[in-house]
């Protein structure tokens, strides 16, 4: 065992050293290109880490890695308003939050037992969309109906500062800039996407662009060099995002399906220590989840693998699973409108559903693991917030 465990550090050595931390994609694609012609579409980039990696594991599967205890907890403050969005605080694994269309936003503290909700954060005249935590978690922005852009203090719950929209337009997401959380991207109903200075409560010159619908969901590679934003007409487009002067570039389009709403994109420079392309997992009311490679690093997409669930209409989220498994397989987690929870092997070619949550009674809108995957999180449109224990092994 020893022997392996000293394998795996001299392999991820190597890898950390050849990987440029706020580089292009460029070293990674030319990796994949190398790999590519060798491997049948769709399958995953091996790593010479992957079998340590098993050894270590013992060769646990991931339906055993992801199996589930039962609810730990039901919060229910926003019953009867859906809860669109939630989120784990960055690195912690009992601090969540949450946002209604009631236009209210809940902290939620869920140790030590037993959880409660924290603070109500309270000033939207409207339905609150989106939010996203700063990487301290000292700060929520928070995105409503109402025309405005919300920051907030996480401890008291205090509004630090409201910015309208200069057209009164419905702000719809939102998400910090990883690299500079000073600055945050915003997506509104009339087609906009724009950066803002939360310090300042400016719009940044040059960052703005025009998309072809509502802009309804965005992420971020992990460097914050490339911005992914989606809208309600179907289309994903990729936006070049200027470190020093915050400017965006708008690169490539993709049609996922003409006229069906981009719901949620999230991004992942590694699915797994057994596959190192940078990928995108996207919710496009097609009735399926779609899992896309990034091929290069103007943040052009591939589809890979695509997985079946119940999802027309609804605005539902998926997530990659935080932790780079030593098990075998790699997971992603969605919601659904069958008032389920989904887990995908993304390896798998046949069978691919690795464990089903039931408990919500309506659709599942959005989930969140916490940093070290032992809670899961899960909202749905009756405003029920459940939390899930995964199996001590």
């Amino acid at each position: 065992m020893a022997a392996v465990w000293q394998q795996v550090l001299a392999v991820d050595a190597r890898i950390l050293r050849r990987t440029p931390v706020r580089g292009s994609y460029q070293l990674q694609a030319q990796m994949n290109r190398a790999v590519y012609d060798e491997r049948t579409p769709g399958a995953l980039v091996p790593t010479s880490v992957a079998e340590a990696s098993r050894a270590m594991a013992g060769d646990t599967t991931l339906s055993e890695n992801y199996a589930f205890a039962g609810m730990h907890h039901i919060f229910d403050q926003h019953v009867d308003s859906a809860v669109p969005r939630l989120q784990f605080a960055n690195d912690d694994k009992h601090l969540l939050a949450c946002c209604s269309l009631d236009g209210t936003l809940s902290i939620m503290i869920l140790s030590p037992s037993p959880p409660s909700v924290k603070v109500v954060l309270k000033g939207h005249a409207g339905p609150v969309t989106d939010f996203a935590w700063s990487l301290s978690n000292d700060v929520i922005v928070s995105t409503s109906k109402d025309g405005t852009l919300r920051i907030w203090n996480t401890e008291d719950g205090r509004c630090i500062r409201e910015v309208r929209d200069p057209e009164a337009s419905e702000l719809l997401c939102c998400t910090f800039q990883p690299m500079n959380n000073n600055l945050t991207v915003v997506g509104n109903s009339k087609h906009l996407l724009q950066v803002v200075n939360i310090s300042t409560g400016k719009k940044v010159k040059g960052g703005s662009s025009k998309l072809t619908g509502r802009v309804l969901s965005m992420s971020f590679d992990a460097p914050g060099r490339i911005l992914w934003a989606g809208d309600d007409r179907g289309s994903v487009f990729s936006f070049l995002f200027d470190m020093a002067t915050g400017k965006l570039t708008k690169a490539k389009r993709l049609v996922v399906s003409e006229g069906s709403p981009i719901c949620s994109i999230s991004a992942r420079s590694w699915i797994s220590r057994e596959a190192r392309d940078p990928s995108l997992l996207i919710n496009a009311c097609v009735n399926k989840l779609l899992l896309y490679r990034v091929v290069d690093n103007e943040g052009t997409l591939q589809l890979k693998r695509s997985f079946p669930i119940k999802h027309g209409s609804q605005p539902l989220h998926s997530i990659f699973c935080p932790l780079m498994s030593f098990r075998q397989g790699a997971c992603v987690v969605t919601g659904s409108e069958d008032a389920c929870v989904y887990f995908f092997d993304v390896e798998r070619n046949t069978k691919a559903i690795v464990n089903k949550l039931q408990g919500h009674g309506g659709p599942v809108l959005d989930v969140s693991f916490n940093c070290d995957e032992s809670l899961l999180a899960s909202a749905d449109s009756t405003g029920m917030v459940i939390i899930w224990r995964r199996e001590q092994k």
